[in-house]
């Protein structure tokens, strides 16, 4: 049956030949050329065919369709889809927009990164080392000049891109600022143009947040609410109020609305970008900036870790009633919305205030520096953010304080802090102890179980700001050491210097990273608070600095000696009680030495200080 089916299919075939191929042998004697034409013949007339047959097809039945009317199918197909993309994002518009944006903000990242690399890439000339012979001083100059002007080219690029995110990457950029022992001086400097560069959400915007988290709107809430900002931050901003409910005016910390809703796309986007960098030059290790993001971001973007941390340091500080520590008392606290006491006071670097109001900036320095080491080396619980925006002043009467000060310290935005292990206080206070001996040995043995790297010289003039030299030659509490270590000087003696920087940086813990860049913000402070100081004064305020870490070093070492003391049998015989105590009188008697000797140094320290500032005033008065 089936062959028969073949055969009659075959013969129609035939049959539809022209008459001119029905002949087979004639058509197999052609030559290629004729064969090609038959070809062409044969494809022609088949097309005739089909043809005649469509339109006989139409014109016989009405029916078919045409080339016009297949063309305006496929055109409202193709709107049917239009319709379809359209209407889907409008009802997911929010998600349509995060996209959208996510992508803007990653491109402009993107943009910013590509472009500084193939600056380096392409414009950042190599540095001789010091004492290369083939080089002359004057071409030496010219590459120096050559590199900062990429530096400033790259930084000045980079801000641009930061300023246009907002949000998490001005935080980045005001982080940026404060790296100075690795980043150079033209970096920094323009980093630290970002800590005033923050956008303010609109009222409208604050109003929505307000009413998400707290279910009421702001009109609702308080009876006057200031408009204007009174800070303005890279997550949050703060407005004055007053309470509806008692008439207790307030500060309201309410967080940017976006914010949140970026973070996880910022952090990704900014790992990324570190990564790149690092791909393309190997000695830039700094991904642990996105890890640290990644950590800390989750928690700054919760206000309610805010209260909990402000009141933890405000039990903290309870007993210390000579520390002139305030702490904005909170009332309410959401994950987007704060309210809190309303604290009026100034920025601790401002001198005019300072001056102003009869405020010694020598005291502010000594005051923010005692909290910070009680912070470090006793409580183990560390602000990691004192930049000076963080860090009022608030003029008091001393008659009616405890501390006996003319003024109050005001410690704000408690979203960042970390609680540091007592072990590791304990060799953080015995690396400084070395320090300050300049005892080389006992320098390389604390480096090494802090840093896990063998840099010991580096490290310590990250932690200290100052020379091995000055280290080494135990003239950090001498009143005659040098000023405070200008980094760039030592990158372009140095060429491997970042390298061996971002190494260390790399290696260590990442609570000491942020001790590191608390310390750096503090000295930071200090700077600004002595600017308009002569050098000899600026001087003994370093050297006071160092014997009051010696002071909390000696405290800390002390209470972990007598833990490990306490803790050190388990037996409670009338032998091992006998000898407990006799080697903690002896861990007290130590400390109690040792500290004296700090006190009466510490005391004549000052007593010089104020003779040198007495002759400085002199000077200025009197002309001689």
């Amino acid at each position: 049956m089936a062959s028969r089916l073949i055969q009659k299919q075959s013969a129609a075939s035939f049959a539809a030949r022209p008459l001119c191929f029905r002949n087979t042998g004639y058509f197999q004697v052609l030559g290629t050329g004729a064969k090609l034409a038959a070809r062409r013949q044969i494809a022609n007339a088949s097309q005739r065919a089909y043809i005649s047959s469509a339109s006989s097809k139409e014109s016989t039945t009405g029916g078919g369709v045409s080339w016009r009317s297949r063309r305006w199918q496929r055109i409202a197909a193709a709107a049917a889809v239009s319709l379809g993309i359209g209407a889907y994002t409008v009802y997911n518009f929010d998600t349509a927009y995060l996209v959208a944006t996510s992508m803007h903000r990653s491109s402009i990242a993107a943009k910013a990164t590509f472009k500084v690399a193939w600056d380096y890439y392409r414009n950042f000339p190599d540095l001789p080392d010091e004492g290369d012979e083939n080089t002359s001083p004057e071409e030496r100059q010219r590459i120096l000049k050559a590199r900062s002007a990429v530096h400033l080219r790259a930084a000045e690029v980079v801000k641009q891109a930061l300023m246009k995110n907002g949000g998490i990457y001005i935080k980045l950029g005001q982080h940026l600022s404060a790296m100075q022992y690795v980043l150079p001086a033209e970096w920094c400097l323009t980093m630290q143009a970002l800590q005033d560069k923050n956008t303010a959400s609109s009222v409208e915007e604050v109003d929505l947040v307000i009413q998400k988290d707290l279910g009421q709107s702001i009109s609702e809430l308080f009876s006057e609410f200031d408009p204007e900002p009174i800070g303005v931050a890279s997550l949050a901003q703060v407005h004055r109020a007053v309470l509806r409910s008692d008439g207790q005016e307030v500060a309201v910390k309410v967080q940017h609305p976006m914010v949140r809703t970026y973070s996880d796309i910022d952090i990704a986007t900014v790992s990324v970008m570190l990564e790149f960098v690092h791909s393309v030059f190997p000695q830039f290790q700094f991904m642990w900036l996105g890890t640290e993001m990644r950590e800390s971001l989750p928690r700054e973007l919760d206000f309610r870790t805010d209260k909990s941390n402000a009141e933890q340091v405000e039990w903290n500080f309870s007993t210390h009633a000579n520390i002139p520590l305030t702490v904005p008392r909170m009332l309410q606290a959401t994950e987007r919305v704060l309210v809190m006491e309303f604290v009026r006071g100034q920025r601790c670097d401002d001198l005019d205030y300072l001056r102003k109001h009869e405020i010694s900036p020598a005291s502010v320095s000594r005051e923010i520096g005692r909290v910070f080491a009680e912070m470090i080396f006793v409580d183990g619980f560390l602000h990691c953010d004192p930049h000076p925006g963080n860090l009022f002043v608030r003029p008091r009467d001393p008659v009616e304080t405890t501390h006996g000060y003319n003024f109050d310290l005001v410690l704000l935005d408690h979203g960042l802090y970390r609680r540091l292990p007592s072990r590791f206080r304990y060799e953080y206070a015995e690396m400084w102890r070395a320090l300050m001996r300049g005892d080389k040995e006992r320098i390389v043995y604390w480096s090494r179980k802090l840093s896990g790297t063998d840099l010991y010289n580096l490290f310590s003039t990250i932690l200290t700001g100052q020379t091995w030299e000055t280290i080494e030659s135990k003239s950090l509490t001498a009143a005659t050491g040098p000023a405070q270590l200008d980094f760039s000087s030592m990158r372009a003696k140095q060429p491997d210097l970042l390298r061996q920087i971002t190494e260390v940086l790399a290696s260590v813990p990442p609570v000491l990273r942020l001790v590191l860049k608390t310390n750096d913000l503090l000295r930071m402070i200090d700077q600004k608070l002595f600017a308009d100081q002569p050098p000899s004064v600026q001087q003994h305020a370093q050297m006071l600095s160092w014997l009051r870490t010696s002071h909390y070093c000696l405290v800390a070492i002390r209470d972990a000696r007598a833990s490990d003391i306490s803790h050190s049998q388990s037996r409670r015989g009338v032998v091992q009680t006998s000898t407990r105590i006799t080697r903690l009188l002896a861990n007290w008697f130590s400390f109690w030495l040792h500290d004296s000797a700090l006190s009466i140094y510490s005391a004549m320290l000052y007593l010089s200080m104020a003779s040198t500032r007495l002759a400085f005033l002199w000077t200025r008065i009197f002309g001689f």
